[in-house]
């Protein structure tokens, strides 16, 4: 019988208990040593992945949201998108059709446009080129709607990828079957985006805190795939309780890059507020 080789072994050890301790101990450290509140907290995860300049923010009187337009945008429509095809998708993980493709793909290209044109609004390129051509003056509406577009691609790529690397026997058909489904899929993001440009603080602050919660929720789907595979338990799963284990090891692990992100920020800038230009 051929022994293991080195890798082979360090494969087969069961990491999972370092990872409860240190991922345990780190946000405990993160807890203690981010802005006091659910708020603080919430501006705390908004900091590790969002430059959250004032401007370019939704605000709660003048409370700033937790993230930008653009990446309020962004973690809400991922959350919707998540959550839909969870509900309506029943479990359905193949590939959509060519249309519905080509669709997130325009929604993406929507997102690339104008956020490269929003960044050249920034102050130090004004300064740099006053006279540069742009297409068009960037607006928080459009941030919002444009991050809202790629947010819900983002929970329809990722919903069927979890699903049919969990379940013993994936179903195969498309999860988004056609364009009618796609566009209930954006008509409920709109929805959400005109209720947000209300500007009424009873649908911010839902949205300060679902967006946030979009961040740790796809960051731990990610992570939480990432263990499914390094331990090799790809297919073995009927129910979403049976990778508990799994997705408790993905949610520390999305909370220390949290952490280290926003530790690498504040020794740079030496503060919580978001970015800001004379």
């Amino acid at each position: 019988m051929t022994k293991n080789n080195p890798l082979q072994r360090l494969l087969k050890i069961n990491y999972l208990p370092s990872v409860y301790f240190i991922g345990g101990l780190i946000c405990i450290i993160w807890l203690l040593s981010t802005p006091m509140g659910v708020f603080g907290k919430a501006d705390a995860i908004g900091y590790a992945v969002c430059h959250r300049i004032d401007t370019r923010s939704f605000h709660i009187g003048v409370r700033q949201l937790p993230l930008c337009a653009r990446c309020t945008g962004q973690y809400l429509g991922a959350v919707i998108g998540l959550i839909f095809l969870w509900i309506a998708g029943r479990g359905r993980t193949g590939t959509p059709p060519k249309r519905v493709i080509v669709g997130m793909i325009i929604l993406f290209i929507f997102y690339a446009i104008d956020g490269v044109n929003s960044y050249f609004y920034l102050p130090p390129f004004l300064k740099m080129f006053p006279n540069m051509p742009h297409l068009y003056e960037p607006t928080n509406t459009l941030r919002l709607i444009t991050g809202t577009g790629v947010g819900l691609v983002i929970g329809m790529i990722l919903c069927p990828a979890f699903l049919a690397s969990m379940h013993i026997d994936p179903n195969p058909k498309p999860a988004i079957k056609d364009l009618k489904t796609f566009f209930v899929i954006l008509g409920i993001g709109f929805l959400v985006d005109l209720l947000i440009l209300t500007g009424t603080k009873y649908v911010l602050i839902p949205a300060a805190f679902v967006s946030a919660g979009g961040v740790v929720l796809l960051l731990t789907l990610v992570y939480t795939l990432l263990w499914i595979r390094i331990m090799h338990k790809e297919n073995q799963f009927t129910k979403i309780s049976q990778t508990t284990r799994y997705s408790i090891a993905g949610f520390l692990i999305a909370m220390i890059q949290i952490a280290l992100f926003d530790l690498i920020r504040f020794i740079i800038t030496g503060s919580w507020n978001g970015i800001f230009f004379n």
